[in-house]
């Protein structure tokens, strides 16, 4: 059903989605994208805006638990429902620079989102690309795209040389490098740093 849609990712998601990978390297981390549908009168396709990220685990072996998950998308849900937003999708980072694969845990969130918004996407960063942009020496975007298909799988998009996947600030890319050289990546909290200490 993604396959007519089109992805826009807000610069306040890319980078708090980078920077909670960043904070935890030798962890998988994950979290919820918020956004909304936008209607697709101005553009042949419609337009589903990525506009924030909520950092939820470092330790994803919590999420896979029917009541977490149900209990972290009705808070973020509620959270986010004053302002028109929605949770649209899903984010993966895996533990190791060299793995590239989407994991089970991440199609199974996504799966969950998908039920009720069903253009749901699942963001999975590529920790390679994003050493390269924290470098300063890429643009591309650190995230491959996800969107389930007609068979009920996840796949990559844009495989085929389309490009579904857009980030609404050109500039993002530097943004995410100035902010780890001023060590922003320390401020960004997950549910799990939460329940190590109440406060945060």
């Amino acid at each position: 059903m993604g396959a007519e849609c089109k992805y826009e990712v807000a610069q306040v998601a890319y980078v708090k989605l980078a920077l909670h990978a960043l904070k935890h390297p030798a962890a998988a981390v994950n979290g919820l994208l918020v956004g909304r549908l936008l209607d697709g009168a101005a553009s042949p396709a419609a337009v589903v805006s990525i506009a924030d990220a909520v950092p939820l685990s470092h330790h994803p072996h919590h999420l896979p638990l029917l009541p977490t998950l149900e209990l972290a998308l009705t808070l973020v849900e509620d959270h986010f429902a004053a302002q028109g937003l929605a949770v649209v999708g899903y984010y993966h980072a895996n533990a190791r620079r060299d793995d590239a694969d989407l994991p089970p845990v991440a199609k199974r969130v996504g799966d969950h989102v998908f039920r009720n918004f069903p253009r749901a996407a699942v963001l999975l960063l590529d920790n390679k690309k994003l050493e390269e942009a924290v470098k300063g020496k890429s643009r591309e975007p650190v995230v491959q795209l996800y969107t389930r298909d007609s068979s009920k799988s996840w796949r990559q998009a844009g495989s085929d040389g389309s490009s579904q996947l857009t980030l609404k600030e050109p500039s993002t890319n530097m943004v995410l490098a100035d902010h780890v050289t001023t060590k922003k990546w320390q401020q960004v909290v997950d549910f799990d740093d939460h329940l190590d200490d109440i406060s945060k």
